[in-house]
């Protein structure tokens, strides 16, 4: 009987400790979710300066409407032709600076637009834009050859050249592209940047990815995904 009523208690004991483990699980359960659910943003953020400081600003408003957006420019691509923002009107658009010669950075970056193209070539709303900082030898008929040579699509990704004071006005008092905060630069100061850019359906910037980084560039697609689900 003794042996009987020790088991029993036991039994209980055993009952009520899973009963407050379960109970405390469920409590963590809850408080995780909650943390997901609260340190999620709805919304990508918008940049309008050489510091990238977020703006949370929400699609749409009057706010947002009236935010820095990268005016219109008048390039050529890499099968002569037009290339302006009536190109990217109602696409979301990846940007970088690079020329064909370059023996550093350039070739990891393509090699990363590359992939940004892959995952994307069959989605309408997503396009390339890549821009020579040499347009004086990267004609279009040396960016064609560049772009077959590293499998290219053309009008999926638009290898521009042009007048070079436009290329870098848009760089750096448009994209934002240098890091080199409060230096003042001009046309003979040569644009060298890894940096990538997200840009919106209405041409603001939403993003800024290191184009030689695989974590940065998983990022950037996850972003493009984000504005591709977004409202206007």
């Amino acid at each position: 009987m003794k042996l009987l009523s020790e088991i029993k208690r036991y039994k209980l004991l055993l009952l009520a400790v899973l009963t407050v483990f379960m109970s405390c699980n469920d409590v963590v359960k809850k408080e995780n979710t909650k943390v997901t659910e609260t340190s999620r943003t709805e919304y990508l953020p918008y940049y309008n300066e050489e510091s990238f400081t977020p703006n949370w600003l929400t699609p749409g408003s009057k706010e947002e409407q009236g935010f820095h957006k990268i005016p219109d420019f008048n390039l050529v691509n890499q099968l002569g032709e037009a290339v302006n923002q009536k190109t990217f009107d109602s696409k979301i658009y990846v940007t970088d600076f690079f020329f064909t010669i370059c023996p550093g950075i350039c070739p990891q970056m393509t090699d990363n637009m590359f992939k940004i193209q892959e995952e994307f070539k069959n989605e309408d709303d997503v396009l390339l834009l890549s821009h020579s900082v040499m347009p004086s030898t990267d004609t279009a008929a040396v960016l064609k050859e560049y772009g077959e040579t590293h499998e290219v699509i053309a009008n999926k990704w638009h290898l521009v050249t042009g007048d070079k004071n436009e290329i870098y006005e848009l760089g750096r008092d448009h994209y934002f592209v240098e890091n080199d905060l409060g230096v003042p630069k001009n046309i003979d100061d040569f644009l060298h940047t890894e940096n990538f850019l997200l840009i919106d359906k209405n041409k603001h910037i939403r993003g800024i990815y290191n184009g030689l980084n695989r974590a940065s560039i998983a990022q950037l697609s996850t972003d493009i995904k984000t504005l591709q689900e977004e409202k206007y």
